[in-house]
C-alpha cells in the first residue's frame, strides 16, 4: 500500500492537555473524541487539514497513563513516540493551568533527538486577559512559546500561520487532492475484539492501529488513509459497539455513540464477525444499525485461519450467518484472516462493487417493464389485505436504491411480500449488498 505523500503534522503531549480539542479545532470537525477523562485517545487519529492553498495529515496522539492503571499505556507511548519520529512538524502541547511535570521535560529531551521541527503549544489560555507566568515553561529552552484556548479558539489563526510557515514543500500537491476527492469511506464495525483493528493494520501494510487482547482497545473511531492501484480509501476502524447495559466506563459510552455515528456517515459498512463465536445477538444489533442506515455492507468473518478446514463447510458456515442474520443476506460474505492476510484485500474489492452498486439507477422504462410482468405473476399483498393496482414505478434515489409506486391509493407492503420484491429487485437489476427501499403512494 502507498503511504501519504502529504506532510505529517503530530500533536504530541501528556493525557488531558487538549490534543484531541486542538486537533478539531485544526480539523474542522468533532473527529476526535474530546472527554473529561484523562486516556481517551489511544490510537492515532488522521485528518487532512488545509490552511489556505496547503494540505497536511494531522495526527492526534495517545496521551500516556500510569501503566500501573492502564496497562497497555506502555504501547500507547511507543506508538505516539513512532509518530512522532515520522513527523515533518510536531506540535509538543502543554497545559497552562498546572506547572511543567518532570515526565514532560523528559518527554521534550526525547522527542528533541529525532531533530524535528517544533511548536511549543501552551495550552487553555481561555481570555485575552488571562497572562499565565509561563517561565516554568521557558525551561525547556525554546525561542517561542506559542498560547492559545484550543476550546475557545483564541490565538488559533497565530498557529496555523505558524504551521503554515514550517510546512515542507510538497510536489504536485494538487494530484494529491484530486486523489484525497475520490476517498470511498469503509466503516469497520463489530463487537468489542473480533480483529477490527488488526484488520484495518493488515490492509495498511503496517500495525498503524493499537492491537491488544484486552478487550474494548479501540475506544475512539480512528480514520486511516491507503491508496491502493491509484483509489484512496479512507478506513474507519470504529469502538467496539455492545449495549449500555454492558458499559460502564463513560469513555466507552462515548466511543459507542461515536462507532454509530459513523455507520450513518460511512459509504460502505463492512461487518466483522469472529469465527469462534458468530452469530451472537450483538451481532444481530450492528447488522440492524448498518441496515437501517440504508448504507451498502459486507460481511467479514475474521480468524478464519482458526477454523478446522476438515470439519467446516463454508456453505454451512455461511447458511448459518445468515439463519441469524436473514435481514442483511444481501450483504456478500467473505472469509479473512486478519494474523495471515488471507483474502484481506478482497475487502477493499467488495466495498467498491457494493457502492457501485448501491448507486446504479434503473430507467423508468426498464423499472415497469419488470413490474408489468412481475405483478402478473405476483400480484402485491399489503398488511391491511386489501386489493393495490399500481400504475407505474420509478426510481427515486440511489444509497440505498429508493422506488416509488404509483398506485390508486397509498398502502404499506406485507413484510414477506415486500422481502420477496427485494430479492427479485436485487436478481433482475444487480443491486449488490445495499438494501432496497418501497414507497407506496396515491397517484
Amino acid at each position: 500500500m502507498k503511504k501519504d505523500k502529504l506532510p505529517r503534522v503530530v500533536i504530541i503531549g501528556y493525557p488531558n492537555v487538549g490534543k484531541s480539542t486542538l486537533f478539531n479545532r485544526l480539523l474542522g470537525q468533532r473527529k476526535a473524541l474530546v472527554h473529561s477523562l484523562p486516556g481517551m485517545t489511544r490510537d492515532l487519529i488522521t485528518g487532512v487539514v488545509k490552511i489556505d492553498d496547503r494540505k497536511f495529515l494531522l495526527v492526534d496522539t495517545g496521551g500516556f497513563a500510569d501503566s500501573l492503571v492502564d496497562p497497555i499505556s506502555a504501547r500507547v507511548k511507543e506508538k505516539a513516540l513512532e509518530a512522532a519520529q515520522s513527523a515533518d512538524l510536531l506540535i509538543f502541547l502543554l497545559d497552562s493551568k498546572r506547572p511543567l511535570s518532570p515526565g514532560e521535560e523528559e518527554l521534550f529531551r526525547e522527542i528533541k533527538k529525532y531533530n524535528r521541527s517544533m511548536l511549543v503549544v501552551v495550552n487553555k489560555i481561555d481570555t485575552p486577559e488571562q497572562e499565565p507566568d509561563l517561565s516554568d515553561y521557558y525551561r525547556l529552552g525554546v525561542e517561542e512559546l506559542i498560547t492559545i484556548s484550543a476550546e475557545h479558539k483564541l490565538n488559533l489563526e497565530y498557529l496555523k500561520e505558524k504551521i503554515k510557515e514550517m510546512l515542507p514543500p510538497v510536489p504536485g500537491e494538487a494530484t494529491e487532492a484530486s486523489e484525497t476527492e475520490r476517498t470511498l469511506k469503509i466503516a469497520i464495525v463489530g463487537r468489542i475484539n473480533v480483529g477490527k483493528s488488526s484488520l484495518v493494520n493488515r490492509l495498511c501494510g503496517e500495525e498503524r492501529l493499537l492491537v491488544s487482547e484486552i478487550p474494548g482497545t479501540t475506544r475512539d473511531s480512528v480514520d486511516t488513509l491507503i491508496v491502493r492501484n491509484k483509489k484512496t480509501y479512507c478506513l474507519i476502524d470504529t469502538a467496539g459497539i455492545r449495549k449500555f447495559s454492558g458499559t460502564r466506563d463513560s469513555r466507552e459510552k462515548a466511543g459507542i455513540i461515536r462507532a454509530q455515528k459513523n455507520i450513518r456517515e460511512a459509504d460502505v459498512i463492512c461487518l466483522v464477525l469472529d469465527i469462534q463465536e458468530f452469530p451472537t445477538r450483538q451481532d444481530a444489533h450492528i447488522a440492524s444499525l448498518a441496515y437501517k442506515s440504508g448504507k451498502p455492507m459486507l460481511i467479514a468473518l475474521n480468524k478464519w485461519d482458526l477454523a478446522e478446514k476438515q470439519k467446516v463447510n463454508p456453505v454451512e458456515v455461511r447458511n448459518h450467518v445468515f439463519s441469524r442474520l436473514h435481514f442483511v443476506d444481501y450483504a456478500p460474505l467473505i472469509f479473512v484472516s486478519a494474523l495471515t492476510g488471507q483474502r484481506v484485500v478482497k475487502i477493499l474489492d467488495l466495498a467498491e462493487e457494493v457502492y457501485a452498486s448501491a448507486s446504479k439507477k434503473a430507467s423508468t422504462s426498464e423499472l415497469n417493464k419488470f413490474w408489468e410482468k412481475f405483478s402478473r405473476d405476483y400480484p402485491p399483498k399489503t398488511r391491511d389485505g386489501l386489493q393495490l393496482k399500481i400504475k407505474y414505478v420509478v426510481q427515486r434515489t440511489v444509497r440505498p436504491p429508493t422506488f416509488i409506486f404509483f398506485g390508486h391509493r397509498s398502502a404499506v407492503l406485507e413484510p414477506a411480500y415486500e422481502k420477496f420484491l427485494e430479492d427479485a429487485f436485487r436478481r433482475y437489476f444487480g443491486f449488490v449488498g445495499t438494501p432496497v427501499r418501497f414507497i407506496i403512494k396515491k397517484g
